[in-house]
């Protein structure tokens, strides 16, 4: 079988998928709880709660029941204490660094579609040392949809001039296959992040239980 990449264009979802920042993340809502007189909530109910971006992780967070102007309170806490700590135990998946090594080197040109806010995302990438890596890092806050919402990935094709056969969004859950599904992209789920529960309902083209294998994917 024919070799399917190097993709002209490879995307990638930040929690989850480029890093492992279930441990910050989990402390920064469950900061936020106490901040809002709340017990902290399990880890793993956490990080079921990310992948949508930082307005509803907190209304999840909080839970149906809490006031909007709860919930903004919140949220603002939320984004200062992160910023502050958002790096404090995050780190690249192991392979991460080696496979966007060999996707560049490939000829794939890179770049980070989150729904995380935009300015939180660069902080973490270049506090990663990664700044140089992607040509462009778009977040929740950088267009007027976030993903699912095709327009992150379908900007980043105009602005590389990739066709969607030819474009690859990689995750860590349903929200980013959806994304790319509505795009016409190609789409891989990874099976150590977050959420790899959820390609049960929306079903990627590839999965891959190790970053480098990204590397090795084969046309189906």
């Amino acid at each position: 079988m024919p070799a399917a990449g190097p993709f002209d264009l490879v995307i990638w979802d930040l929690d989850g998928t480029l890093i492992d920042s279930k441990a910050d993340l989990v402390n920064a809502v469950n900061a936020t709880r106490g901040w809002m007189n709340l017990p902290p909530l399990d880890p793993a109910t956490v990080a079921s709660y990310v992948g949508n971006g930082a307005p509803v992780l907190i209304r999840r967070a909080l839970g149906p029941e809490a006031p909007q102007e709860d919930v903004d309170r919140a949220l603002d806490y939320f984004i200062r204490h992160y910023h502050d700590h958002c790096l404090d135990e995050t780190r690249l998946y192991p392979g991460v660094a080696e496979t966007l090594e060999g996707l560049a080197a490939q000829g794939s040109q890179l770049a980070v579609l989150t729904n995380k806010p935009v300015r939180i995302s660069h902080v973490i990438v270049d506090g990663l040392g990664l700044s140089s890596t992607f040509f462009r890092i778009y977040g929740g806050n950088s267009f007027d949809q976030k993903k699912p919402h095709p327009i992150g990935i379908q900007k980043l094709m105009e602005e590389t001039g990739a066709a969607g056969a030819r474009t690859l969004m990689v995750g860590d859950s349903k929200v980013d296959i959806e994304t790319a599904r509505n795009a016409g992209s190609k789409s891989c789920g990874v099976l150590y992040g977050f959420q790899p529960e959820t390609f049960a309902l929306v079903p990627p083209d590839y999965t891959v239980r190790e970053a480098v294998e990204i590397l090795n994917l084969r046309d189906q």
